[in-house]
């Protein structure tokens, strides 16, 4: 499965390619992208697992940009 989110508040480029990088190694993430530009965030995981996978990757973006909010 594939879906889109919008982010609330990625401050810069450099913060975009950061949260990318460390969201990709979390387990079940087939593929991530951080836009900067256009303040969005894509994420691709097995269908049976992509609850799970996006909760984690909501949680770790709350740890590594406090201010930035995925919007579900």
């Amino acid at each position: 499965m594939r879906k889109s989110f919008k982010l609330d508040e990625i401050d810069c480029a450099n913060c975009a390619r950061k949260l990318q990088d460390e969201l990709a190694k979390v387990d079940g993430v087939d593929s991530v992208s951080v836009n900067f530009m256009t303040q969005k965030l894509t994420l691709s995981a097995a269908d049976e697992r992509f609850g799970d996978v996006l909760d984690r990757v909501v949680a770790l973006t709350a740890k590594i940009e406090p201010d930035c909010a995925i919007i579900r």
